[in-house]
């Protein structure tokens, strides 16, 4: 069995806005659609980690651009994954 981690854009405070409403209608669609379980991830700040990460690697601005949101992603299911593996 599997499992899907969506990142959550949660408000800097931790309230839902109106794309954190948005993704948690997905998210309600993707668990009827798969039969598995979907789990949300705080994503607040994720992309400005990432940014701070490739410009620290020395990553150029194009460059930068096109893996942001996937290096955000990887530090989702990372998180995700060390608060699964330490309880």
């Amino acid at each position: 069995m599997g499992e899907v981690v969506v990142g959550l854009p949660l408000r800097l405070d931790g309230r839902p806005g109106p794309q954190a409403e948005k993704v948690l209608a997905f998210v309600e669609a993707l668990r009827t659609a798969l039969g598995i379980p979907v789990t949300t991830w705080d994503e607040r700040l994720t992309t400005v980690a990432a940014e701070r990460a490739l410009l620290e690697g020395g990553v150029r601005r194009a460059q930068r651009k096109a893996v942001r949101d996937r290096l955000a992603a990887v530090l989702i299911l990372q998180g995700y994954l060390e608060r699964k593996r330490n309880g």
